[in-house]
């Protein structure tokens, strides 16, 4: 895949991603960045960043229990360690951070 597709795709999710976060009824405040980059902030001040990372074809995930990279596959973004859904590992991160159930996608 180029990079022109990638950044496409990836775009797209992360639009998915701003609608969900739109609709989540957990306490937080999120801020989309230029460069494919959306911060999540709680209540509590700590953040999740997901971002687009080109170079590597993947979307990246930093949060307070560490830093998950996940890859397109068959219509859905896997993690490149276990094959966990993107969806999945968020809304767990931000569960954990929120300290509320949380679920997205």
């Amino acid at each position: 895949m180029n990079e022109a597709d990638f950044n496409a795709l990836a775009d797209a999710e992360l639009d998915r991603l701003e609608g969900l976060l739109d609709a989540c009824t957990a306490e937080i405040d999120y801020e989309v960045k230029p460069g494919g980059i959306i911060e999540v902030e709680f209540e509590s001040g700590t953040k999740i960043i997901v971002n687009r990372h080109s170079a590597a074809r993947e979307i990246w995930l930093a949060a307070k229990s560490g830093g998950f990279h996940f890859r397109p596959e068959a219509g859905r973004w896997v993690g490149t360690r276990d094959g966990a859904d993107f969806y999945a590992v968020l809304s767990r991160c931000m569960s954990e951070q929120a300290g509320e159930p949380v679920t997205l996608g």
